[in-house]
């Protein structure tokens, strides 16, 4: 399928999706939220499609987040109407809560604001070196309401993330590594190969294996250790039930690769 604000790609098992909209910093309206909720939907509903790469077109940003002057044409009703029609919030990830495929932020540039929501509501973040986040929209009279100013304390201690949230302080990319947001800070010109090389590392291990690790993950943090150590969450049934519940073993008893079929 052909869209107008975002592209596309799939390859081996792995969905790449890039905001394409460079000369706007790839900031965000709800007509490309629109689209990439389309897209993420297709992701999550092909079993063919194992991993999410997400990231934004050009070396300036991934995206400075809110489309401003979009919202200040189109004023307070038709904003809310055209935002209405989305199920999974801002870029159609930061609501989404039922996606237990992995998800990846290749950030470069820019990721402030929705920007910054977007790579959060993703279960890795590499960043290029240039890459810089942050939330500033107090400044423009806003707040982080598409998931930021409740990830953020969640991922790093509470007293910086307030100090971020409320003073618009941005951030290097080797910052948000140190405080544990990033996983790896490479050159600009490595950033999509090394995702592509986590995919790789990821696809080592079983397709649901990987959905039933992120689904216990996420559902265990919202309960009590005793009460979510013993839980048999859905995508274990899966698992357990699964062909690749018994490819593994048995590839290892034949001291071979595993050849994973996600079911």
């Amino acid at each position: 399928m052909s869209y107008e604000f975002i592209i596309v790609e799939k390859k081996d098992h792995i969905t790449t999706l890039t905001i394409n909209r460079p000369e706007v910093m790839n900031a965000i309206n709800p007509l490309v939220s629109l689209e990439m909720e389309k897209a993420i939907d297709e992701f999550n509903e092909d079993p063919e499609q194992w991993i999410f790469i997400l990231t934004g077109a050009g070396e300036r940003a991934f995206s400075a987040g809110n489309d401003l002057k979009f919202q200040a044409a189109q004023g307070g009703e038709k904003m809310k109407e055209l935002n209405e029609k989305l199920k999974c919030g801002f870029g159609g990830i930061t609501r989404r809560f039922d996606c237990f495929k992995p998800m990846i932020a290749a950030v470069n540039g820019f990721a402030l604001g929705g920007g910054f929501e977007l790579a959060l509501a993703c279960d890795i973040i590499i960043a290029a070196e240039n890459a810089t986040f942050g939330f500033p929209e107090p400044r423009v009279g806003l707040i982080a309401m598409a998931g930021g100013v409740q990830r953020l304390p969640r991922h790093i201690p509470y007293h910086v993330a307030m100090e971020m949230l409320m003073t618009s302080r941005r951030i290097t990319a080797e910052e948000a590594k140190g405080y544990g947001l990033v996983a790896k800070v490479v050159p600009p010109s490595d950033l999509m190969k090394t995702a592509y090389e986590y995919t790789a590392e990821i696809m080592k291990g079983a397709p649901i294996s990987i959905r039933a690790t992120k689904e216990a993950v996420l559902k265990g943090l919202e309960m009590k250790l005793d009460d979510a150590v013993p839980k048999i969450f859905p995508m274990i049934e899966v698992m357990l039930n699964s062909e690749d519940y018994i490819e593994g073993p048995k590839a290892f008893s034949e001291k071979r690769p595993p050849n994973w079929k996600g079911k």
